[in-house]
């Protein structure tokens, strides 16, 4: 039997060349800090940098643009308040106990990308959830801009908003590198979150083991699983809306309906030429990762979505959420016609830090969860560790590991 995962298009990222490219650069960073880290943002951003760190955390914003990103902070929060662990106690006998503490990350590394998109909405989706974990420092990268040497002014303006000061002009591998090993003006952090272009995939692959990082991501992308009641025009545009930021974003329609199919595929031509970066849309809608599946009925399509495990699943159809209920595979599900995948790009409530390339398989998206680990405290008396000593001793001499038992039985010889 085919596996339905190799006829499905997807993004083609070759992570592991992009590893060998950046590798001299990570290299020269551990080594050699601050000034790799000024000759690589030189190289490859065309700035040169006199400092690293952003000297005056602050940027402008229109008022309707503040008041946007005041209510997508607020519906944020909301959310990942409730993801909160807390610390549980299982008496396992008497005089017996194990104790889950959640311990968050201490100090981590938030990457906001500012290619061919400057993204402020993602320094929410990764900070809201480290505050409320409890994460004592947070360290901002993104990339300077041309025109002024620091970060876009937007982001500059939602760390402000968020009392994020130490936010550094470092953008691509350079700023994983950076935050991995450190230099004189930046600590090195525990953790790095944050999504990226290749190379920034390719320097956490790198990095990974020196800290901790949330996933490799790759480009973007959205399936969308329809019948025949979904609007044709909805889809068009939800569609092209993923596929506006890169032209390796993946757009996928699943759909059991050959009028739809048409139906979209006449409508994206005119929509496409309306939009202002139809260049970029074009391209991702017409790359291998792009493309429209057929399948006999809703049952043949939930078995689509869940090979593809889309990053972004939107359902258009006939009892939308009874069908996302059965859904295994997929980063966030978007329910109905009103839940396009732009409402938890922004105000949902939820994270829009997501795994990609099929990663939803065995991984969730960014939460309060990623910032945290969990820390047992185990609690025996003598005599409940007495009671249980026979059995320790015997398993490790099943396992060939007798100084185990005999740590147990020294603590009862007389």
């Amino acid at each position: 039997m085919v596996d339905p995962r190799k006829l499905l298009p997807r993004a083609q990222m070759d992570v592991s060349h992009a590893v060998e490219q950046i590798r001299p650069v990570v290299e020269a960073i551990a080594q050699h800090g601050r000034s790799a880290v000024i000759e690589a943002t030189t190289r490859f951003d065309g700035v040169v940098l006199s400092q690293l760190r952003v000297a005056d955390v602050d940027g402008e914003l229109e008022p309707e643009v503040e008041a946007a990103l005041m209510e997508a902070i607020a519906r944020v929060r909301k959310v990942h308040e409730d993801q909160r662990r807390v610390e549980v106690t299982t008496q396992v006998v008497p005089g017996g106990t194990v104790t889950e503490r959640w311990v968050p990350v201490r100090r981590v590394g938030l990457y906001v990308p500012g290619g061919l998109a400057m993204y402020p909405s993602t320094v929410i989706m990764n900070v809201v959830p480290a505050q409320i974990a409890g994460v004592e420092q947070l360290v901002v990268c993104s990339p300077p801009q041309k025109e002024t040497g620091r970060p876009d002014a937007r982001v500059l303006a939602v760390c402000k908003l968020l009392g994020v000061d130490e936010v550094y002009a470092v953008g691509g591998a350079q700023a994983v590198a950076m935050l991995a090993y450190g230099t004189d003006e930046c600590e090195p952090v525990d953790m790095i979150t944050g999504p990226g272009n290749v190379w920034v995939t390719a320097a956490k692959r790198l990095v990974r083991g020196v800290v901790g990082i949330d996933a490799e991501a790759g480009p973007t992308e959205i399936a969308i699983l329809a019948d025949d009641t979904a609007d044709p025009r909805h889809v068009a545009a939800d569609l092209i809306s993923q596929a506006e930021h890169d032209p390796l974003a993946a757009s996928v329609l699943v759909t059991s309906s050959v009028g739809l199919a048409d139906a979209v595929d006449g409508m994206l031509p005119e929509m496409v030429t309306a939009t202002k970066h139809s260049e970029r849309i074009t391209a991702a809608l017409h790359g291998p990762q792009s493309g429209v599946v057929l399948v006999s009925d809703m049952e043949q399509g939930l078995q689509v979505v869940d090979a593809y495990a889309a990053e972004h699943l939107e359902i258009q159809a006939r009892d939308a959420r009874a069908l996302a209920l059965r859904v295994r595979n997929a980063g966030a599900i978007f329910v109905g016609a009103y839940s396009p995948v732009s409402l938890g790009d922004y105000c949902a409530g939820s994270n829009h830090v997501l795994p990609t390339g099929g990663c939803a398989r065995h991984s969730s998206g960014l939460s309060v969860q990623t910032f945290l680990r969990g820390v047992h405290l185990i609690e025996y008396n003598e005599q409940a560790l007495r009671e249980v000593s026979g059995h320790v001793v015997t398993l490790a001499n099943v396992e060939d590991l007798p100084a185990h038992g005999e740590a147990v039985s020294a603590r009862f010889h007389s």
